[in-house]
């Protein structure tokens, strides 16, 4: 019986030292998600720097849990497992719904999806797409659920999509002619390497939403959500911080406002549902 009992203590001992979701990994540290835009290589070079900053800023660490797909970010922003999270527009609307997350700042500069297609080719218009495949970043939101939405109910277009785990998979898959045309947003585009950018050329563009945010969980205190805001509205103030801003795409940070800038997307939801990527 004692065996049993000091078995059961042991047990339960080392269920206390598991992480639960949405807990800090560090004791007085909080962790900051990002929506997989690109590889997880290219995150980690990007937002380490940063966030090393804001840390120092901030005066308690914070850091970046990495993710593979955006519906494993998504899943996890639902059950409120990051402290902090830079996400995309509607992502925000069900965080928000699901959590409480609050939007703390975004970019000056709106969101919108663009189209690509090779520049070398003879697609100008979207109606030279008609029947053609056509590829995707899976559940992205202005360059996949937006911009299919578009496609299809405004301009009555039929293809064929495909879905690939990053925007900068859609930007090559594009130049190598694999697929006709494909999704993306200004801000990726712009970061990959000459030869990607110079190939392609924009034909169609979403309606503009309010940019992604950086959105904080309501456990995290208010003074530290304070903290973090200024913290990163005084980073532009300097040479080397704007150099910083501009590589995790917060070039000109101001404040965010859920019902202004993000509540206003919920008319948008049955469209968007409508086109949500498919497993």
């Amino acid at each position: 019986m004692k065996q049993l009992r000091f078995m059961m203590l042991c047990a339960w001992s080392l269920l206390l030292l598991v992480p639960m979701p949405g807990m800090a990994q560090d004791k007085g540290g909080f962790t900051f998600a990002v929506v997989p835009q690109t590889q997880i290589s290219d995150i980690y070079e990007r937002w380490t720097p940063f966030l090393k900053k804001l840390s120092q800023e901030v005066g308690a660490e914070i850091k970046i849990m990495p993710y593979n797909s955006i519906r494993q970010f998504a899943g996890d922003l639902e059950k409120g497992a990051p402290d902090f999270a830079y996400l995309n527009p509607y992502h925000m609307v069900r965080a928000k719904e699901a959590q409480g997350y609050i939007p703390l700042v975004r970019d000056r500069a709106d969101l919108f999806g663009i189209l690509v297609v090779n520049k070398s080719g003879s697609i100008n218009s979207v109606k030279d797409l008609e029947g053609k495949s056509m590829v995707f970043p899976s559940h992205a939101f202005a360059a996949d659920q937006y911009m299919r939405a578009m496609l299809i109910d405004k301009e009555k277009l039929n293809f064929k999509p495909e879905f690939v785990k990053s925007h900068g998979s859609v930007y090559r898959a594009v130049k190598l002619n694999t697929a006709a045309a494909g999704g993306g947003v200004p801000k990726t585009l712009a970061k990959e390497p000459e030869d990607i950018q110079s190939s392609l050329k924009v034909i169609y563009q979403t309606p503009s939403t309010p940019s992604h945010p950086i959105a904080a969980h309501p456990r995290v205190p208010e003074s530290v959500r304070k903290k973090v805001m200024q913290a990163i509205l005084n980073i532009e103030k300097d040479p080397a911080g704007k150099e910083l801003l501009k590589n995790v795409q917060l070039p000109s940070p101001i404040p965010a406002d859920y019902q202004k800038d993000y509540a206003p997307l919920k008319k948008l939801e049955t469209l968007l549902n409508k086109y949500e990527t498919p497993d």
